[in-house]
């Protein structure tokens, strides 16, 4: 059962934006990316009040994903992608992702926190970054 409403334009929008996000970092990568989209559309906190859906929080502006203004993300979403954004919408969780509403790529190390949120850990190119449970309790779900 999905943790969100995902019509299939969705599902597609979030492999999308998964693959144009983390393609370099392979599945585990992709998904975790995929973990911190579900997570700010469930969140209703902090950066992420009023996001409901995966197209809301795709296209978020400010504090919206990068990738979206590149052409490498207009690019048709492939089954492989499809099906790694199903299983993130189904509620699947990816560490360090799990409980992330941000991640980045820094040039050297991860720093311990970024915008006052703790580092959860990295994967690859990628560090993320979770709220406390007291600020986001729906993303400890």
């Amino acid at each position: 059962m999905a943790v969100v409403k995902a019509p299939e334009a969705h599902v597609k929008l979030l492999a999308r934006l998964m693959r144009a996000e983390a393609e370099g970092d392979g599945r585990l990568g992709m998904l975790t990316v995929g973990n911190v989209g579900i997570n700010r559309v469930i969140s209703n906190c902090l950066d992420f009040k009023d996001l409901r859906t995966i197209e809301d929080m795709v296209y978020q502006r400010p504090g919206g994903y990068e990738a979206t203004v590149k052409g490498y993300f207009f690019q048709r979403a492939r089954e492989k992608d499809i099906g790694l954004a199903r299983q993130v919408i189904k509620g699947w969780k990816y560490h360090p992702a799990s409980y992330a509403l941000w991640f980045f790529r820094p040039e050297g190390d991860c720093p311990p926190t970024w915008y006052d949120q703790r580092n959860v850990g990295r994967f690859k190119s990628h560090c993320f970054f979770a709220p406390t449970q007291e600020d986001c309790p729906q993303v400890y779900y």
